[in-house]
């Protein structure tokens, strides 16, 4: 993906179509790999190189021909790092007071080295060579931190379905996201209005007919 190609993913649900889902920060875009609880289902982290496929589809973008490091052990603090940052998203999304556990295990990773980039002569960012786990997790921490105290901490969103609970951050000049992507549950819950309105005109439309016959 190059990087002129707008930023998000591409997710691909066990049910329906692929779909272009953008959460509007780097470290919600990792929340798009599993999750805790019942959200275990949607686990794509299984192996170390899923994690550096995940980091070339990201905003990373992560060149494929540069080697990430990642051990057994950084491939399941990625996935404990996740899930604390999964829960404390919701719960910023929802105006919970947010967990001191969870808390300290994102700020614990955040406090590692992050990746090293630098400016290449054509002007673009490129990585340096050494990448590991933890460092590419402290990067995606930091921008966590970055986002919780920033200025769009208070537009921090689960998607308005009832049904989907994918988390993004609304940068929108309008603030008025709602859903994780409009080709998805935007248009659902435009057809599900629509169908509302439909059957809630037709009893009218009959009380009418009856009046006239």
């Amino acid at each position: 993906m190059g990087q002129a190609e707008r930023p998000g993913l591409t997710l691909a649900p066990p049910t329906g179509r692929r779909f272009h889902f953008d959460p509007g920060a780097l470290c919600l875009e990792l929340l798009a790999t599993g999750g805790p609880g019942e959200f275990a289902r949607f686990e794509v982290l299984h192996v170390p190189a899923d994690l550096a496929r995940w980091a070339g589809e990201s905003r990373l973008r992560w060149p494929s021909d540069l080697e990430l490091t990642v051990g057994e052990g950084e491939l399941d603090l990625v996935r404990r790092t996740r899930d604390a940052l999964f829960l404390l998203t919701a719960d910023r999304a929802h105006g919970r007071p947010l967990d001191p556990g969870q808390l300290s295990v994102v700020n614990a990773a955040a406090a590692e080295p992050p990746l090293t980039a630098r400016i290449e002569p054509d002007g673009t960012r490129a990585w340096v060579p050494g990448a590991t786990g933890a460092r590419l997790l402290s990067t995606v921490m930091r921008d966590a931190v970055d986002l919780f105290t920033g200025p769009y901490a208070d537009r921090v969103r689960e998607c308005a379905t009832g049904n989907c609970s994918l988390l993004f951050v609304d940068t929108s000049r309008p603030g008025r996201r709602r859903w994780c992507a409009m080709e998805r549950c935007g248009n659902r819950q435009k057809a599900r209005a629509h169908r509302a309105r439909g059957e809630a005109a037709q009893p009218a439309v009959s009380s009418d007919a009856a009046r006239t016959s």
